[in-house]
């Protein structure tokens, strides 16, 4: 076989498994994240809930393919989906209830007649936040943070990224310190009720997933 041969071959094997990490991972967390499970979250949201046609299964198992290390274990999962639960009321909400600018231009700026309040499944949050985030993703999170309360696919990779940028570096010092990570004003008696309730979460998913709850849970 010659170089050009060769090369082309080598060409080939790379392009076949190029999108091979992606459909593993879909796989894997559509194993875990199940119809039954995800809609039994979105069932408990009223009808005329916001989330309940905006957040769709679907849409999470597209954006996970950007995370191939997402959702490799339940526990993961679960406590993904508990801080979900809690920060978006089972899927009703989209935006933040209690809206404000969320804006610190120490290190990005913020666009004027923009705010950065919570949207999406973990309520992404801060220009700073929202500025990083669009980097990562290719969109414009300082001019236009309302689209990730508009596209769907979107709205999970940022919750995604979020996650695995700021969450899942602590994920293993036990759930406790997904809450800090997330909403560390909750812990040392800042909110006990939040925390019981993402605490509450996360030990019925990891029941509903057959796995024991660690013993450090809260903060």
């Amino acid at each position: 076989m010659g170089n050009l041969q060769l090369l082309i071959a080598a060409i080939a094997i790379l392009a076949a498994t190029a999108t091979l990490p992606a459909t593993v991972v879909e796989a894997a967390v559509a194993d875990t994240v199940t119809p039954d499970f995800f809609d039994g979250i979105k069932n408990q949201a009223q009808d005329s809930c916001a989330g309940k046609s905006f957040y769709t299964r679907d849409a999470l198992l597209q954006a996970a393919n950007s995370y191939p290390d997402f959702g490799n274990t339940p526990r993961e999962v679960a406590a993904f989906f508990a801080h979900v639960t809690h920060e978006t009321g089972s899927m009703c909400y989209v935006e933040e209830i209690n809206k404000s600018d969320y804006c610190d231009p120490a290190q990005y700026p913020c666009a004027s007649g923009k705010q950065y309040y919570g949207r999406g499944p973990l309520q992404l949050t801060w220009n700073y936040n929202y500025a990083m985030c669009g980097q990562a993703l290719n969109f414009d999170g300082v001019g236009d943070p309302d689209i990730v309360a508009r596209d769907p696919v979107l709205t999970w990779r940022a919750a995604l990224w979020f996650w695995m940028t700021n969450v899942r570096p602590v994920l293993d010092q036990g759930f406790g310190a997904t809450i800090r990570a997330i909403n560390g004003i909750e812990c040392n008696g800042g909110n006990a009720p939040a925390v019981q309730a993402r605490v509450g979460f996360y030990n019925t998913y990891c029941q509903r997933f057959g796995i024991q709850p660690e013993a450090n849970t809260g903060c």
